[in-house]
């Protein structure tokens, strides 16, 4: 009899972890979750993609080495994919004692216990395009040397390289996918990108009367999370562990989401002023529904940051399916129909 596969994804409620569930699934993998909080309410995102059920999830706290080796020892995996951490940009410049805790240190701790517990697993480790955030260049490649701007790309890239010393030391089949932006409408509230397709579905809906925005002149490379959980899992399926960017080497600003997901409710923006000055203005009424504010700045911000999956669509076959404004279409939509239902 065939074993059936085993994977361990920590971070699992979040939009990567429930895409990459439902994928698991569907290829006929048994697939356990940790997370820092199991009650029922955190699995809204598993429940939409119809991968609840099929799921076991239990706690994991990163910065706790006997928890890793609790959930290890429990779901046995083959692949384990770390997706949790401590996400804000905004929020590591505010607790940068507790972004390296998590996302260094515990990526330290999950190596350590992968190599006592399960030293045949193979691990997928979740980093991000902003350990490249100080470069002043076009689409960055995995050769490019990192430069951070902010605790949170320290803190991956110290993730990154804690990884990279336990392949090459201890044999261990672990790789780092260099995430580029990438978008949902199981994207978190606290994103810029789901809060602009949140208001622009209450603005439609009458529920709110303007959006307030950070920086929208900042650029991102931003692609849809369904795509890039399917490069996480190719990259385990190779012959030996190597990092890859996972982007799709293009450029879009702030603004641009802007339109295109008020362009998804039949709003045509109109701009004027300038700075935090500037405001977008509704070209049927001619009211403000969209504002600045500095408050919502960053305090270090790159500037246009692209990678270029090259290697990617070369060694693992990938590229994006899914195109910019497809997206910010999906997440509107999705959040139309969650209002229209009172969920959210």
């Amino acid at each position: 009899m065939i074993r059936m596969k085993r994977a361990l994804i920590t971070g699992i409620f979040g939009q990567d972890g429930a895409y990459l569930a439902r994928s698991l699934l569907r290829s006929g993998y048994r697939v356990f979750g940790g997370d820092l909080n199991t009650a029922p309410e955190y699995y809204s995102n598993l429940k939409v993609l119809k991968a609840d059920k099929d799921v076991t999830a239990f706690k994991l706290d990163l910065t706790d080495s006997k928890s890793i080796i609790k959930a290890l020892k429990k779901s046995g995996p083959d692949e384990v994919y770390n997706l949790a951490g401590q996400s804000s940009v905004s929020l590591s410049f505010k607790k940068p004692g507790l972004t390296k805790a998590i996302n260094a240190d515990g990526v330290n701790k999950l190596l350590g216990a992968v190599l006592s517990e399960c030293p045949e697993a193979r691990i997928f480790q979740a980093s991000s395009a902003e350990i490249f955030a100080g470069l002043k260049k076009g689409a960055v490649r995995e050769s490019d040397k990192p430069r951070t701007i902010s605790p949170y790309g320290e803190s991956k890239l110290m993730a990154q390289k804690h990884l990279e010393r336990c392949r090459d030391k201890y044999g261990l089949f672990a790789c780092s996918g260099i995430l580029f932006n990438h978008e949902s409408p199981l994207r978190g509230l606290g994103f810029v990108t789901r809060k602009i397709s949140r208001g622009a579905a209450a603005i439609k809906l009458g529920l709110a009367d303007k959006v307030v925005l950070g920086n929208i002149n900042a650029r991102r490379d931003w692609g849809f999370a369904g795509d890039y959980v399917e490069a996480m899992r190719l990259m385990l399926k190779r012959e030996r562990p190597e990092d890859f960017v996972i982007a799709t080497g293009k450029s879009h600003s702030v603004r641009d989401f802007i339109e295109a997901a008020f362009g998804c409710t039949g709003e045509k923006l109109v701009w004027k002023g300038t700075g935090v000055k500037e405001k977008g203005l509704s070209g049927k009424t001619g009211k403000v529904i969209v504002e600045i504010s500095e408050e919502f700045y960053r305090p270090a911000d790159t500037g246009a940051l692209i990678g270029n999956p090259g290697k990617a669509k070369k060694e693992l076959g990938w590229e994006p399916k899914t195109d910019f404004r497809t997206m910010a279409g999906m997440m509107v939509e999705a959040d139309l129909k969650s209002m229209k239902a009172g969920k959210r």
